[in-house]
């Protein structure tokens, strides 16, 4: 396993810091990585994004999607079913093992929306700046910056 020294990112760069440790966090965690179930993520707008996770096998009642902070959580659990007495498993080549696969989402990322369609579970976010912290032009002015006066006693 490769280990990656971002150190000097850190001294070029301003309000990154947490977007580094998330870095330094998921290089250390390759090994411990699980495959399953396995997911896609695409961009379907500037500011949407679809998470798809194949979940066959299971239904929406065995599925539950948590959202909070900047973290999603997907658990599937497989109801346990009654085996009747006429049939028997020869071979159980389809998983129906219990699952829990966590996502970081980046800041202002909601979750708008979930469906289960094929197989598939399909998981709609959006990122949704606020007003305030929207890119803005900055005029540049002529004579340089101007010295703050201090407010006159009456």
């Amino acid at each position: 396993m490769r280990q990656f020294d971002l150190s000097p990112l850190y001294r070029s760069t301003i309000g990154f810091d947490r977007l580094f440790s998330l870095l330094d966090q998921a290089g250390g965690q390759e090994a411990a990585a699980v495959a399953y179930p396995p997911y896609n993520i695409e961009r379907t707008g500037e500011n949407a994004y679809r998470l798809t996770l194949a979940v066959a096998g299971f239904g929406e009642s065995e599925l539950s999607i948590e959202s909070r902070e900047n973290a999603l959580t997907i658990k599937g659990a497989k109801e346990t079913r009654k085996e009747s007495e006429a049939s028997e498993m020869l071979y159980q080549g389809i998983a129906a093992r219990a699952f829990e696969r966590r996502f970081q989402l980046a800041d202002h990322v909601q979750v708008t929306g979930a469906r289960l369609e094929n197989g598939l579970l399909h998981v709609d976010l959006v990122r949704e700046i606020p007003e305030a912290q929207r890119p803005r032009q900055i005029p540049i002015g002529a004579g340089g910056p101007r010295p703050v006066e201090a407010p006159k006693a009456a």
